[in-house]
């Protein structure tokens, strides 16, 4: 028996199950491949799984990053309600704590962030 020792282990999600997709339409995620993936250039830890809410659109709107304006030069068709997205953990725990944080898929939610916001917090809001 060989082990490939290239292989990588499968990225885990907030219930401890592989990391599923979050959404290929929009292509989501900080690598832009659906999945709510993070690594050493990810800074705002693009973690959680989210259906974007027009409540939470306005209230990122206002916090100074506007994800609803399509940016075509950088690929970004803007976001609409219901629509999945790939959310900064921190953004999402703001959202959280004014009481407009949107629904989360938690089996596409990045296990990492679990270091920044309490499962049971994510679970209140699952869809």
């Amino acid at each position: 028996m060989t082990i490939d020792c290239k292989a990588e282990s499968p990225e885990l999600n907030v219930l401890g199950q592989r990391l599923e997709p979050c959404c290929f339409a929009p292509q989501t995620g900080f690598y832009r491949d659906g999945y709510c993936r993070t690594g050493p250039q990810d800074l705002g830890r693009h973690i959680v799984c989210a259906e974007v809410t027009a409540e939470f659109l306005a209230f990122t709107r206002a916090a100074g990053n506007d994800l609803s304006t399509p940016h075509p030069e950088f690929g970004f068709p803007g976001l609409r309600p219901g629509d999945r997205w790939c959310l900064c953990a921190r953004r999402w725990k703001e959202a959280f704590d004014a009481g407009c944080a949107p629904p989360v898929v938690l089996e596409a939610c990045h296990v990492r962030v679990l270091e920044l916001i309490p499962l049971e917090s994510l679970q209140t809001h699952a869809l």
